[in-house]
Order: structure tokens, then sequence, then C-alpha cells
């Protein structure tokens, strides 16, 4: 008797762990069943992936959704749904919301409002500071809990924690994984008079390099000193980069795409403060930097840092208009534009964007095509030639850095645990988003 499954997609080059090959891949219950031929087999669904590439579900490990507190810009639906429609099928979301999710009752409400409610899988960060220091152990625990996110600058409050000895205590009494804002708060105070009113330019003048790497050489040294395990977030700078190639003992490194692709001051005179980030956008010198590190494998994972603005905020005159661009919709496309040029093989985008997040984080059963695992899927058309637009992005922001840029290769469906959410630009399926398990917590 033939073998039954819920979903078969048939004649996909299938890319994985063990390279690239044209395969069937059969779904029962949420999980890859069979990787193979299966043409003797039938399902409920059968799908032709002819022509199309099968990757491991893209994990975004770094997005801002901004709910609770800051719904305007974008909250987890729409969030969620923006990174569908880009391929994506698990993200990270950050603490920066208001209230902050630095305790158990504003991450547990977190986890709530994302059940069935965002369109991919998720899992939160809790933020690290001086007041919950003594419960961090507990908290990177929970169920939902990607780890535990310190912000060494670019930010106020409590989630600022700017000295050595605060940073210390953290990484004494955390287990798992912390991940990094990494700019010196001491130099970016000291060189906030470099900011020229109305001249988004001065940004990487003001938040320069320097204040990215004595914050990661700081950061690295408590890690060697405490024996914790670091995650160093958007890494922008050249010099950080090579100082970081030493460290991979303790520090992993995540860099973006707009690090990547964006470059200063081509970016600052096209979009003005549209191109406002931290750390920012830097010049030629330090965008090859950052791909050669990503080249030699010193990168470890792509983070979007997707963080929406509405326009209106965006438009106000710098210094005050705030920092952050939407970016989990289009990482993959971006990213996928830079395979076709040659700057990097599809196994290494592979690598950074599914394998890469597992490893680091310790993600139960996802990040490989493999039997036994959760079928996510990012499923890709590298040919198709496709011009970016602020209308297609599903963000509540509604705009990209990327409008009008036009890209080779292209998303075309997003598959979480079986089932086809996005198909053709299109959404195909009710929001039924679970929350990620982590091997190091799999019994919360």
């Amino acid at each position: 008797m033939a073998d039954t499954y819920d979903l078969i997609l048939k004649g996909g080059t299938v890319v994985n762990h063990d390279g690239e090959g044209s395969r069937d891949l059969g779904v029962r219950a949420g999980r890859f069943a069979a990787i193979g031929d299966l043409s003797r087999a039938s399902a409920g669904e059968v799908v032709d992936c002819r022509g199309l590439h099968l990757l491991p579900g893209v994990i975004d490990t770094q997005v801002h959704f901004r709910e609770p507190g800051l719904t305007h810009k974008e909250d987890l639906e729409t969030g969620s749904l923006s990174a569908v429609m880009g391929g994506v099928t698990a993200v990270f979301e950050m603490p920066n919301t208001d209230p902050l999710t630095i305790g158990a009752a504003a991450l547990a409400d977190k986890v709530k409002r994302g059940h069935h409610r965002m369109h991919c899988d998720f899992a939160f960060f809790v933020g690290g500071t001086a007041d919950n220091t003594k419960d961090l152990a507990e908290l990177e625990r929970l169920p939902g809990c990607a780890g535990i996110k310190v912000f060494m600058g670019s930010s106020t409050g409590s989630l600022l924690v700017a000295d050595d000895a605060g940073l210390r205590a953290i990484l004494k009494v955390i287990r798992r994984r912390a991940s990094f804002h990494a700019e010196d708060e001491p130099r970016l105070t000291e060189r906030k008079n470099l900011c020229i009113e109305g001249d988004p330019r001065s940004h990487p003048v003001w938040r320069d390099e320097i204040a990215a790497l004595k914050a990661t050489q700081r950061l690295v040294r408590t890690a060697h000193e405490t024996g914790a395990r670091v995650h160093v977030l958007h890494v922008s700078a050249v010099q950080e980069m090579e100082f970081l190639r030493d460290h991979k003992d303790v520090a992993s490194v995540e860099t973006t795409p707009h690090h990547l692709t964006l470059e200063a001051p081509d970016c600052y005179e096209r979009l003005g403060t549209r191109a406002l980030m931290n750390p920012p956008v830097r010049d030629a010198v330090h965008r090859a930097g950052i791909w050669r590190g990503l080249i030699d494998g010193v990168v470890d994972v792509l983070g979007s840092d997707h963080a929406p603005h509405t326009l209106a905020e965006k438009a106000k005159t710098y210094p005050a208009s705030p920092s952050g661009m939407t970016g989990v919709q289009t990482l993959v496309p971006i990213m996928l534009d830079h395979v076709n040029v040659g700057r990097l093989s599809l196994m290494r985008f592979v690598d950074l964007t599914s394998a890469g997040p597992a490893r680091l984080f310790g993600i139960a059963a996802k990040g490989r095509i493999a039997v036994g695992y959760d079928a996510d899927l990012t499923v890709v058309d590298l040919k198709r030639r496709e011009t970016i637009a602020n209308a297609q992005i599903a963000s509540r922001a509604g705009w990209t850095p990327y409008d009008g840029v036009t890209v080779t290769g292209w998303p075309v469906g997003t598959v979480i645990r079986g089932q086809r959410v996005m198909w053709e630009g299109s959404l195909t399926a009710a929001a039924r988003g679970e929350r990620v398990r982590f091997l190091e917590t799999l019994a919360s």
C-alpha cells in the first residue's frame, strides 16, 4: 500500500545540511515524514514545486513588533504578517515595548497575545536590567523566552545597562546565550554634540565605530571573566568584526541585510532620515569588512532588526527622528539577490538563517529539513525578478528603504508546521503561530 501524507511538495530542489538535490517532501502531522522519491505516495494536498528551491524555514532572530504600547507603528499580527509574506517562518521579538518585557507577567502576556494571532512561530526576549538581575536565571527558562537581551547603549531607563558592574552581574547569573546591543553609552553621550541638526549623514559620526568596538571589547572581556556565552547583535564596523574573529569561543555574531546592502553617505543622501538605524549604516570600508566577516565564517546569523516607525515619525528633523527601519519582509529577497550576484552561496544563506539560529539558540526541531523536524519551509524562485515596493509591505509602517529596488530571487511560499501560510504573494491560512521551543528549556 502506498504511503499517505497530509502534504507532498513534489519536484523542488531541496537545499539542506547535506547539499542540494531534487527531492519530494512528505509532511504528516506538521512534521517532515519522508524525503526522497514520493511518486507512489498520495496526500491530501500535492504541490508542484518544479523550478523552485525549498529551504529550511528562515528564522529571523531580531525583530521589534512594538506590542504592547506602540501599536500605531506595528503589532504582533501585522509584524508577523510581514514576516510570512517575506518567507520568514519564525521570529524572536525584542523587549523594548511599553511596558518593557522584563518580568514573568509581561512575557506571559506576549506569549498569550501571540498564540494563534501571529502568523509565524515566535519567541520573545526578556530585557536584562539592574533591577531584575536576580530573577534572570528563572526568567530565561520560561516558556516562549528566546533568552536575555541587554542594551549597553541606545536605550533609556532601566533597559540601559551601561556599566561593567551591571553587565558582570547579569552574565554571572544567566546560563543561556544572551544577546547584546553593543554601543558604548559613555562615548555616545560624549559625542552627542557631533550631531548636525538636519543632517542625518552625521549619524555615523556621532555613533562612530569606536563606540561599537569599545562596547564589544568590554562585553567579550566580561564574558571571559564570567564564563558566559554572548551574542553580539548587528555588527556594523570593520574593527568590531576583526576583534570578534579572535573571540569566537564566547561570542557569536549577527549582522543585518541593511549593513550588508546600504552604504554611507549614499543611503543618507537618498533616503534621509529613513536610513537611520542604531548602530548606523557606515561607509564602504565597513560594509566590505562585514562582508569579509560573513565570507570568513565569523558571522553566525542574519537578523533583520525590523524596527518600524511611521513615515511621519521618520520625517522629523534629525536628530529628533527615530532610528529603525522595516526589514523582516525584505530579508529573503535582498539576500537572495546577493546570492544571485555571487556574494554568498545559497548554502551559506541557509546556514545564516535556519541552521545558524537553531545551533546558537538551541531551537528544538527547527532549522533543518529532516524527518521528525517541524515542516517549516521558505520556498523561493531564484530566477524571479521583482521590484520591491512600499505597497507590498504588510507592516503597519507601510514602507521599506528598498522601495524601487529590483532584485533577482523571490520568496513564493511560506510553510509553517506543514501548513501553507503564504503562496505567490497571498495569505493562504489563518494565523496559527505557536511559541518556539528550546532544547535548554524543554520542560517549560
